[in-house]
């Protein structure tokens, strides 16, 4: 897509580093692209792409991204496959390919550990049957995938602890968080979060997918009909000290936090209408969320959950979202609709107001901070 600034929205004049995010943009409608935005004082832009995938007629809908800890590879899985998608190893510097991995149907969310080590990802299942999918783990050294863990019906969001002994993910059609031991790679508990329903139990969850009513082709576009007491979970993030974890249930357009230790319901919040992918600042104060039904990112406080601000986004169907290392800024993926081009949104934390938007590839998706950068020095 032509890429441009939003000339209404000035960069803050504070600005005193130079941000790269990495993106990539999923979906049937992608044009198959990585790219890198460069944020910083004059504004926001894309400075290099790149085409990914086998397919030369079909897209291959480029989904999750995560960058090693080193900075020096990162992550893609391409959902659509012949039937599975893959996980691919990259350079960060040149986007050479170093390797790659075919998983389950439509890998989709994914993290890669702190010790680089591994690489978690959701094997979302989006355009299969109502069955139980999966969670592939991959030895990032060799791109050999180690065992891949049955969960529920199209699982979303892959999310390790703080400490690295959980792992979390979420099942739209099931209406369960699912808690995988990480050193046994096995799934230990689940939580029910429908309302009124809600409860901690021990072990995989019940196979019910087939028979659960949910928005399974518009994918958290579905609002909730009269009645309607389930959650749709999309997503789940741990807190910062790890006690306990979010769960933004897409279809309640609600947040629901469960204390890890008592397994128990916390508090259910509401929120940004279809909320939909979730993050914590680095300092734990701040949970941000994309609404992609409300075209907006809401800001809530942490600790008391209450929400702060809701901002609206440049395009509709906000999707991916990172904060970047300092938690100045936070970067937020819009898909778009139809013709017209995905953007990459930067708030100002700090201010709380939108600061800058670039144009990007149709339904730009995942999305990983790579580097910062000292701003060079002027002349």
């Amino acid at each position: 897509g032509e890429i441009r600034h939003v000339d209404h929205l000035q960069p803050s004049p504070r600005l005193r580093e130079l941000t790269a995010a990495r993106l990539t943009e999923p979906g049937a409608e992608s044009v198959d692209k990585l790219q890198v935005v460069r944020f910083g004082p004059d504004g926001a832009r894309v400075s290099r792409e790149r085409v990914i995938g086998r397919n030369a007629v079909d897209p291959d809908g480029p989904h999750g991204v995560g960058v090693s800890p080193d900075g020096r590879t990162y992550f893609v899985s391409t959902a659509h496959g012949v039937p599975n998608g893959t996980l691919w190893k990259l350079d960060t510097e040149s986007d050479r390919v170093l390797g790659q991995v075919d998983l389950g149907a439509f890998p989709a969310t994914l993290q890669v550990s702190a010790d680089g080590e591994f690489a978690w990802v959701v094997n979302f299942n989006l355009h299969g049957e109502m069955v139980p999918s999966s969670v592939s783990v991959v030895g990032t050294r060799d791109m050999v995938e180690l065992t891949r863990v049955p969960t529920c019906t199209m699982p979303h969001g892959s999310r390790l602890s703080p400490d690295g002994t959980h792992h979390w993910s979420v099942c739209m059609m099931d209406d369960v968080l699912v808690d995988i031991d990480a050193g046994r790679f096995e799934v230990a508990r689940h939580f029910s979060l429908g309302k009124g329903s809600e409860m901690g139990m021990s072990g995989p969850p019940p196979q019910r997918g087939a028979a659960m009513s949910a928005d399974h082709a518009g994918h958290g576009m579905e609002p909730p009909k009269p009645g309607d007491v389930s959650c749709s979970p999309t997503w789940a993030q741990p807190s910062r000290d790890g006690r306990t974890v979010w769960v933004a249930c897409n279809r309640a357009s609600e947040l629901v936090e469960i204390d890890v230790s008592s397994w128990t319901m916390r508090r259910r919040l509401p929120t940004g209408a279809g909320t939909y992918n979730l993050a914590t600042t680095h300092d734990g104060r701040l949970l941000l969320g994309t609404n992609k039904r409300g075209q907006s990112v809401s800001i809530h406080d942490a600790a008391t959950g209450a929400e702060l601000a809701r901002i609206p986004t440049s395009r509709r169907i906000p999707s991916g979202l990172v904060v970047s290392p300092d938690d100045r800024y936070l970067f937020v993926t819009c898909e778009g609709v139809g013709s017209e081009p995905g953007a990459v949104d930067i708030i100002d934390l700090a201010t709380r107001t939108r600061v800058a938007s670039v144009d990007v590839g149709q339904m730009a998706g995942g999305i990983d901070v790579w580097r910062v950068l000292p701003v060079p020095a002027a002349r």
